[in-house]
């Protein structure tokens, strides 16, 4: 009974998905400075990143409410591209052969994807945050500290997408 409640639940947020304010707490710091483990760019620093409104994309790679969420994501960054606005990729698997970094990267270079992306094979980064879906977009202001969280896909001129984007920009006039 507890299951078939949780399954539900999964599946709403997958269709709806959800928007939070979150209790306002700082980036956690990346887990890995393994350049290895990044995808785009080297090892990124949460300091280096003040001053910019970041997206932190969680996704993987054979999420499919991931990847459909990836046009909407590249429309963003190009439409803020002349904007302190950056989104950062966190890969974290869900399935073992999610985790070979050939794999990943042939991925990201089939999603055409350009932003930076970590991988977070030991989910060391999604405890940080205290995550807990694919895919999930927190938001961070330019201090550095993040503002609101959002579950599930996105599509370009949905509903979710214009609350984001309106939240970003908000963040930007900050």
């Amino acid at each position: 009974m507890i299951r078939t409640r949780w399954l539900l639940f999964m599946l709403l947020i997958a269709a709806v998905g959800c928007a939070q304010s979150l209790e306002q707490r700082p980036l956690p710091a990346f887990t890995t400075g393994d350049p290895a483990h990044w995808f785009n760019s080297s090892p990124l620093t949460t300091q280096e990143l003040k001053g910019k409104v970041l997206l932190i994309d969680v996704w993987t790679f054979d999420c499919w409410n991931c990847y459909r969420s990836f046009p909407w994501l590249k429309m963003l960054e190009t439409d803020l591209a002349d904007q302190a606005f950056q989104v950062i990729g966190v890969h974290s698997p869900e399935f073992d052969h999610e985790r070979d970094p050939e794999r990943v990267r042939a991925k990201i270079r089939e999603f055409g994807l350009q932003h930076p992306v970590m991988m977070d094979n030991d989910f060391a980064y999604w405890q940080a945050l205290g995550n807990r879906y694919w895919p999930a977009f927190y938001l961070v202001d330019k201090q550095g500290i993040i503002r609101y969280l959002h579950v599930g896909e996105t599509h370009a001129g949905d509903a979710r997408a214009r609350r984001i984007e309106e939240q970003i920009r908000a963040l930007l006039a900050e």
